[in-house]
């Protein structure tokens, strides 16, 4: 009797310790399971800095002025000349090519836009662009509206987005931006966007622009007042000052 509850221990033992080697193989599959494929390297997979998510790109665009031509007209009215020569004059501060005027075909207006196509093209010569780089091409138009002459020009311009992307689920989650309370991806889209929209020289963002020269009139009037001794300021008269009063009532 003693022999036969021996061996009954020892079977209870050894499933004890099958029963603790199958656990423990278990724990460490699911250790092993919940290990990604991510490279430890210390570097997350989108840019954390909004200006890396988002960056400010600096590319070509063409800057276009819309003139609608009546039926019965030909010409430009004094407002549209107006405007015709300031976009002129804009073309040699920030055009990168050639001015296009584009002519609308199979409209209404198509023979009073030509006609008027003779005054944009001398008054954006007369404003210094030179008549090489001057071109003159037709767009068809399929319905019969008043479609307008387009000016245009490539120009420098920067940009950024598009905006309002959200590729990922920003509420609680089981992703690792959401785990460690990382910024969401749209985030910081919009200041970069309005950034680029604002700035007046594309190249501001790569660059400082180079100094221009010194006001040597009044460096000099500076200079000479410092060596008599005298005081460098601007002084005002005193007729000057009490000029913008209102009233010397109650003195």
């Amino acid at each position: 009797m003693h022999h036969i509850r021996t061996k009954v221990a020892g079977r209870a033992a050894r499933a004890a310790w099958l029963l603790r080697t199958a656990l423990a193989l278990g724990g460490a599959a699911l250790v092993c399971g919940c290990n990604t494929d991510r490279p430890i390297t210390g570097a997350p997979d989108v840019a954390y800095d909004y200006r890396l998510r988002h960056p400010i790109s600096i590319t070509e665009k063409d800057q276009t002025l819309r003139v609608f031509i009546g039926v019965n007209r030909g010409t430009l009215t004094p407002a549209q000349r107006a405007e015709v020569l300031a976009f002129a004059q804009s073309w040699r501060d920030e055009a990168t090519g050639g001015v296009i005027i584009d002519v609308p075909v199979g409209t209404a207006n198509e023979a009073s836009s030509a006609a008027a196509t003779h005054e944009i093209a001398s008054i954006i010569a007369a404003s210094g662009v030179p008549p090489a780089s001057i071109a003159v091409r037709s767009y068809r138009v399929t319905l019969r509206t008043l479609a307008p002459v387009r000016i245009s020009y490539p120009r420098m311009t920067a940009q950024a987005g598009p905006c309002g992307l959200w590729p990922e689920d920003i509420g609680p989650s089981m992703n690792s931006d959401y785990n460690e309370n990382q910024p969401q991806w749209n985030y910081g889209c919009a200041t970069q966007r309005n950034l680029a929209a604002m700035v007046a020289d594309p190249a501001d963002l790569v660059q400082p622009r180079a100094e221009t020269p010194v006001y040597t009139m009044r460096r000099t009037t500076v200079v000479e007042k410092y060596r008599a001794g005298q005081a460098t300021g601007t002084t005002y008269q005193n007729s000057t000052i009490s000029s913008g009063r209102i009233s010397n009532v109650g003195q």
